[in-house]
């Protein structure tokens, strides 16, 4: 990954207005883009957090699964753009957190840690409004729906979209207000998505490929995805047990594939799964099943996760972050939690 996700959350982003340069202005006047010179700030934005624990009933319990508790927050703010964020990307070194939301705004904000590496906090926040291929900003439902980002290896991002079922590329290195996309290909059978069940996980691959997961259903076990691959893209399925969907996906540092599953309960609560895919079992056609790594369900913290990233820690574990999508809802919350993945020094997935 290159220095543009350093570059964008820098703290100079935190100014109350960041304007368009007049450089790149002109240039998109020249390019006849009047509408683009509705410039949209950068915005700094007050956020307060409580901590979390894995298990609200017993703070001692740390561990579910192949997973170790790393620490957690509820992520609060009077402001209305913090919430609904459904896409996670965290930067290599930990440092800072790149997001999208339901509402087509970016977040930015800065991770901080206590002594013992635990996660402790969230401050620096920055959000600005995400643009279209006309230079405009995101206003209308149908094209804001962000769901999904991943980060690719030249140091863009690729953003998946539902209701208007889309792939979007963005080069932020002029920063979250500035970022003009590119479209990206689609894949044939995307557009028969239902508006409401498009990819909500979307990776990049240690090969240059991409794996995108939708919601919709093929049958009653499967889920639609694609493979891109040689610059094209295949269809392939993914096994759903149990009624669980993918909602994230995640590379691992070795370069296997982490799946963040969730199921809806009719009591309004959430099951969550995280899953390995190998990725010698990622190919055109195939039917992925994943190895479940933990399941999170009440008493233990969950809420309806959607946002997943990993990374290698100082001392070279693997360390797995999960944001939730609170609705934009005032009985949801926004949380984000770390965890460790067992055996991942020695490289025991």
């Amino acid at each position: 990954m290159s220095n543009e996700f350093d570059n964008c959350l820098s703290p100079r982003i935190r100014l109350k207005r960041l304007w368009l340069p007049l450089w790149l202005a002109t240039l998109l006047t020249a390019a006849g883009s009047a509408n683009a010179l509705e410039i949209s700030p950068v915005d700094s934005v007050e956020i307060s957090t409580s901590p979390v624990w894995l298990n609200p009933d017993d703070p001692k319990q740390e561990r579910v699964g192949r997973l170790v508790w790393r620490g957690g927050l509820e992520i609060m703010s009077r402001d209305s753009r913090v919430g609904g964020f459904s896409g996670l990307v965290v930067s290599p070194d930990g440092r800072r957190l790149l997001a999208v939301s339901d509402k087509g705004y970016w977040l930015s904000a800065r991770l901080r840690y206590d002594g013992g590496q635990r996660l402790s906090g969230l401050d620096e926040g920055s959000v600005a409004r995400m643009r279209g291929l006309d230079g405009e900003t995101l206003s209308k439902k149908k094209w804001r729906d962000a769901e999904s980002l991943a980060a690719l290896d030249d140091g863009s991002y690729l953003v998946s979209f539902e209701r208007k079922h889309r792939f979007w590329r963005y080069s932020l290195s002029h920063g979250l207000a500035n970022a003009l996309p590119t479209a990206w290909p689609k894949p044939e059978g995307l557009k028969g998505l239902r508006k409401n069940r498009g990819v909500e996980a979307l990776v990049a691959l240690r090969d240059g490929g991409i794996l995108a997961l939708a919601q919709d259903r093929v049958d009653k076990s499967d889920s639609q995805g694609f493979l891109w691959h040689e610059k094209r893209w295949s269809r392939l399925t993914y096994h759903r047990p149990e009624g669980f969907g993918p909602s994230g996906a995640t590379r691992l540092p070795g370069g296997d594939v982490l799946v963040l599953e969730r199921k809806k309960l009719r009591s309004s609560g959430f099951i969550v799964r995280l899953v390995r895919l190998s990725s010698s079992d990622l190919g055109r056609g195939a039917n992925l099943r994943g190895h479940e790594l933990a399941r999170l369900e009440a008493p233990l913290t969950v809420e309806n996760f959607e946002g997943v990233a990993a990374r290698k820690g100082p001392g070279g574990e693997t360390l797995i972050y999960l944001l939730s999508d609170d609705d934009l809802t005032k009985h949801r919350r926004t949380l984000l939690v770390m965890f460790e993945l067992v055996g991942s020094k020695e490289g025991h997935y």
